[in-house]
């Protein structure tokens, strides 16, 4: 696996959620949803799952929205934001609801333990994609080739204190969230030693 090998959908709703988050991301938290799309396509291609590449890819552009100040919300945890801003952007894509629910559910499940890849490809695959990227967790599931070829044209730029300072902020105002079960648990420490930063 390659990336030239990795397929990235080429629709307006692709193109207007790659669009959506140039605008509002952080030049990290741009490039993390970039790879995140990039490892879980990879992934899915290298394990024969079969996947929606849409739909991976706008929530992948958008998964972390809700980190966003334009977006942030005190009262839901930002996944549950994100989902929100995606189910508009859906409507706006003319997307039917049930699709707009489905990219809101692969949102929300990206900061699951686990997603069951039988009821939740998409999910599956964003849950993993993200774990590899913020910690580095299962990075020996992916050729040493493809993660070096990912990495040079986009950039980890520190996303590991960005991602840090972001989930003590999320904690802090909503310590119910899972950042905040995340911080509590230690995730600095795994964030830190992401081999995908040596």
């Amino acid at each position: 696996m390659r990336f030239a090998d990795i397929v990235i959908p080429d629709t307006s709703a692709a193109r207007g959620a790659l669009e959506v988050a140039t605008v509002y991301c952080s030049p990290a938290l741009l490039n993390h949803s970039v790879r995140a799309y990039l490892w879980a396509a990879a992934y899915g291609a290298m394990n024969d799952i079969s996947f929606d590449a849409e739909l991976l890819y706008v929530s992948s552009m958008l998964h972390d929205i809700g980190l966003v100040k334009e977006f942030d919300s005190h009262t839901v945890p930002f996944e549950e934001a994100g989902g929100h801003v995606a189910w508009v952007f859906g409507a706006g894509a003319g997307w039917p609801v049930e699709r707009r629910v489905r990219a809101s559910e692969v949102i929300v499940r990206h900061m699951w333990d686990k997603v069951d890849v039988a009821w939740d490809p998409e999910g599956h695959l964003l849950e993993l994609s993200t774990g590899l990227d913020v910690s580095g967790r299962r990075s020996e599931d992916f050729p040493a080739g493809l993660r070096a070829e990912v990495l040079e044209r986009y950039p980890r730029l520190g996303l590991g204190e960005e991602f840090i300072a972001c989930f003590r902020d999320q904690a802090e105002r909503k310590p119910d969230s899972l950042a905040g079960v995340f911080v509590r648990a230690g995730v600095a420490e795994l964030i830190r030693a992401n081999p995908l930063d040596r």
